[in-house]
């Protein structure tokens, strides 16, 4: 098997088993496991697949590029990379649906902070990075994990759409009709001085510690 081979089997197993443990399974083994010990078993399975993923990449070693990014990309990447980090932060920071949903009795406050860019902050933060770094970075084991970090949050974000509507029915679906799957699918919103300046502190001390000149970093090198 090659290397990038290597890298996109356990990058599969990871996914693989995080769906089939999040969604299908989840419910029969946590009554016959009991939550405690599921929550165990899911760990495990997760750092069972992550880890090899991780070292089969480092094995991988440098690798050729498929194509070399044109400089210009930099300059959207470090801003998609800005982002990400704000909805990060900002999905820390109170989140309105979770507060009141399993309450019937409670209203279900409005849209707050990056949770008005979009309902799955952190899902789209993991997404945007697996985007820019496919653009900046093609080399091939590498854009196995990137396609797996990709898969993993925009799929992963569909189907808790779809466990939360079978769960909660109409008060979901309200919380659906007041926010956006999509970031900025209703339009520009301030995220709060919170996600804006954590997720920029975030994004700058990011970009330093990366092995590359990234961001700033690359244009003040």
């Amino acid at each position: 098997m090659t290397p990038t081979g290597a890298v996109a089997l356990f990058a599969a197993l990871f996914v693989g088993t995080h769906f089939l443990l999040s969604h299908p399974l989840r419910a029969p083994l946590a009554a016959r496991l009991g939550s405690k010990a599921f929550l165990g078993a899911y760990s495990a399975v997760a750092f069972a697949t992550f880890v090899p993923m991780i070292l089969a990449r480092r094995a991988a070693g440098s690798q050729p590029w498929l194509w070399q990014p044109p400089e210009w990309t930099w300059a959207p990447a470090a801003i998609l990379m800005w982002l990400a980090s704000i909805l990060l932060v900002g999905s820390f920071v109170r989140n309105p649906a979770m507060e009141s949903m399993g309450r019937s009795d409670v209203r279900i406050g409005r849209p707050a902070g990056v949770f008005r860019w979009t309902r799955h902050p952190m899902m789209w933060s993991f997404a945007l990075w697996a985007a820019v770094h496919a653009l900046v970075h093609p080399e091939p084991s590498a854009l196995a994990i990137v396609v797996a970090v990709a898969v993993l949050a925009l799929g992963g974000a569909a189907a808790q759409d779809r466990r939360k509507e079978a769960q909660l029915g109409a008060r979901w679906a309200e919380w659906e009709q007041a926010t956006s799957f999509v970031p900025f699918g209703r339009g520009l919103a301030f995220p709060g001085w919170p996600a804006l300046l954590g997720g920029t502190l975030l994004f700058v001390v990011a970009s330093w510690l990366h092995p590359l000149p990234v961001g700033l970093w690359q244009w003040l090198a």
